[in-house]
């Protein structure tokens, strides 16, 4: 498994696993054959790949999903579980799901039907269509008591609240949003274009990448926090973004984006926020970052507040990696609202 992407380097870091011992779960995979998508085409020989933790009670009502967030895997999410985590699996019946284009699920750069350009453009909500499969078709899961998810796997959570509204009791997106702003959708076209400048290049393509771990370490904090970082801090924490980004598919980070770009929650009820809220039937908890300068936060504060939802806006100059920051602060309120019937 490849080594620890941007998000968790800070969240690991951060020890949301309060330094508990916990197995690794086993990956597992999920033959779903074909995987129709939004725009008419298929992915060929379509897998999916996923760990689980904790035990499903007799009931099989105490399930939550949990996908991957932007370029992360299964891997990464497991540091998550435990008592002092995100989530207790002594608990809960915990599947980490990885989502299509991360290297392990169906990815341009593990089909051998469709690599590289060849494979499909795929959305969220495309995503969250084969996470709904697996479930039913694959694990006889109909309900689950929550779906969360961090960054894109936010993005994720709030396709799940509103294509599957009564197949979870609560959601929990954190530092995600319904819908790209401008400002994000600025970002993510910067690094595309960066990759398809390389694709036009020959044996460009870890150039392009290392074009790309600059803007996106640019993004990850804030320009106060970077600023107060000495030469030797920033050189450790540059290296590490572009070493982690550097291991990452081109292709699998360019198409991830694309369906990130292509996300947008409202878009079926109009565009209107307070429509796609009526839609909504989980409780929910949206945690945002006010500083964040990746995932814009402004969209999930608003939905929150026409969902009438908990509502966690963080301060810090952390910037994108704030629930990392705050672990202590987002860890416990989280567990406390999955707990409250």
């Amino acid at each position: 498994m490849r080594t620890t992407l941007y998000f968790c380097i800070s969240l690991l870091l951060a020890a949301l696993s309060t330094g508990l011992a916990h197995a690794q779960p086993a990956l597992q995979t999920a033959d779903l054959g074909t995987c129709a998508l939004e725009n008419g085409a298929v992915i060929q020989n379509c897998t999916i790949g996923y760990r689980t933790a904790g035990t499903l009670n007799d009931e099989r009502s105490n399930a939550i999903l949990f996908p991957t967030w932007f370029s992360g895997t299964t891997d990464d999410l497991t540091g998550q579980m435990g008592p002092g985590g995100l989530v207790d699996t002594s608990r809960y019946h915990v599947i980490f799901v990885d989502a299509l284009g991360n290297g392990v699920s169906s990815s341009p750069s593990t089909s051998a039907a469709q690599p590289d350009s060849s494979f499909p453009v795929f959305t969220v909500k495309d995503m969250v269509h084969a996470q709904h499969r697996l479930l039913t078709e694959h694990m006889n899961i109909d309900s689950l008591h929550a779906v969360m998810g961090i960054s894109m796997g936010g993005m994720q959570t709030f396709a799940w609240m509103t294509q599957y509204p009564d197949f979870m009791d609560k959601a929990v997106p954190i530092a995600g949003t319904p819908r790209l702003t401008p400002q994000d959708r600025l970002l993510w076209q910067a690094e595309l274009r960066a990759f398809r400048t390389a694709c036009r290049a020959a044996n460009s393509r870890r150039q392009a990448m290392r074009t790309i771990a600059a803007i996106h370490s640019l993004h990850l904090q804030t320009p106060a926090k970077l600023a107060r970082m000495d030469s030797t801090e920033f050189r450790d924490f540059y290296d590490a973004q572009e070493s982690a980004i550097l291991e990452f598919d081109p292709y699998d980070w360019a198409w991830q984006i694309k369906a990130m770009l292509r996300h947008d929650s409202t878009e079926p009820f109009g565009g209107s926020l307070e429509n796609t809220a009526d839609a909504v039937t989980a409780d929910a908890l949206v945690v945002t970052v006010q500083q964040d300068h990746m995932v814009n936060p402004i969209p999930a504060q608003r939905f929150a507040e026409a969902l009438g939802a908990e509502d966690m806006r963080l301060n810090t100059p952390c910037g994108h990696l704030g629930t990392g920051c705050k672990q202590d602060t987002v860890a416990t309120t989280v567990r406390q609202f999955l707990h409250l019937e």
